[in-house]
């Protein structure tokens, strides 16, 4: 019975850059679940596992535009310093939870600080990159 749309589906994964350092992995943990095709996790991925069979194995290699998209300009940011809690000294690499309209939260990346205003990127920490997968899928729904 292989993977269609609809499907809810267990999957274990291991994904890699090309220099094959691993970003993130199911190993040790819960395989991932999901349903194929409601747009709940990247569109490469989604896409890949449709056709395959329980037990099947794949690896796939996913350019950005599949993955976190590329990198937006328009998401790196200048802020006034004081917009920031005082309570720690902001350095680039830090993280920071910022707030949407909505009262939903989003990591920004500090990249740069100045004496009056730091520089945040709020683009996906993976935007820009080729992911590689390799997939295994563990069980599937219809």
């Amino acid at each position: 019975m292989p993977v269609k749309k609809g499907d809810k589906i267990k999957v274990d994964y291991t994904g890699t850059f090309d220099d094959g350092t691993v970003f993130d992995t199911s190993e040790g943990k819960q395989p991932l679940e999901f349903e194929v095709g409601a747009g709940k996790i990247i569109k490469g991925f989604d896409n890949a596992v449709i056709g395959m069979e329980k037990g099947e194995e794949k690896e796939i290699k996913l350019e950005s535009a599949d993955a976190y998209g590329e990198v937006n300009p328009k998401m790196v940011q200048k802020i006034p310093r004081d917009k920031i809690p005082k309570d720690q000294e902001p350095k680039p690499g830090m993280m920071l939870a910022l707030n949407t309209p909505d009262g939903k939260k989003f990591p920004a990346k500090i990249t740069e600080v100045s004496d009056k205003e730091i520089t945040i990127d709020m683009n996906h920490p993976l935007a820009g990159k080729t992911l590689n997968f390799k997939i295994k899928i563990v069980d599937i729904t219809a």
